[in-house]
């Protein structure tokens, strides 16, 4: 037991400390148009499978505050969706929803594939292991995606628009655009890297 626990601490400080490194590199936030794409979710859905829901919804809170926190120092369009300190272009204030936005689906990542895949894993069995590994880096992935994107609707929805120049009855279908392109391709990518390195730290806390 005390060398689960270990072990436990280990990773939790190695996941800590990619999560920071990806968070001041531009391997973490990839521009596409006003939206960043994000690889920072990733090592929040290992975490939520191979150390459990609590230490998974902890990091996801942590990639949260490191999401505020980069929309603070560097500005972008979509800046004020996620730091309450950026002005709304259209009400010249920061707004505190913006934390909700940055932190609530971010939390949730560490908290959805784990139950995906113990799900998965009592259905299938463990000979389909791989499958539920998968299953559950999409399903955590989309978490992210399908949250931030419909709070930065109901939230956002007029200034979204003022960004993209479009009418506000247009914004839902970029957002289901967004949803179904980019944030499908980091959900596939998340899927193999949860496949990939889970199978690895899974057999390591076990031995």
């Amino acid at each position: 037991m005390k060398n689960l626990n270990v072990r436990k601490f280990t990773l939790t400080a190695m996941f800590l400390a990619i999560m920071i490194i990806l968070a001041v590199t531009p391997l973490g936030f990839i521009p596409i148009g006003p939206i960043n794409a994000t690889t920072m979710h990733i090592p929040v859905i290992i975490a939520s499978i191979v150390l459990g829901p609590k230490l998974g919804g902890g990091l996801g809170a942590v990639f949260g505050i490191l999401s505020a926190t980069r929309s603070t120092v560097i500005i972008t369009p979509m800046s004020f969706a996620f730091s309450p300190f950026i002005a709304n272009p259209l009400t010249g204030h920061g707004d505190w929803w913006a934390l909700i936005i940055a932190i609530i689906p971010r939390i949730l990542i560490g908290i959805v594939p784990y139950f995906v895949y113990k799900g998965l894993e009592k259905l299938l069995k463990s000979k389909a292991r791989p499958v539920s590994l998968f299953i559950a880096g999409l399903a955590g992935s989309m978490t992210n995606t399908i949250l931030v994107m419909n709070l930065i609707y109901f939230i956002f929805r007029d200034s979204y628009a003022d960004v993209l120049q479009v009418t506000a009855s247009a914004v839902y279908g970029i957002i289901l655009g967004i949803i179904f392109g980019s944030g499908l391709v980091e959900a596939i990518v998340a899927g193999i890297a949860t496949l990939g390195v889970c199978s690895v730290l899974l057999r390591l806390l076990r031995q």
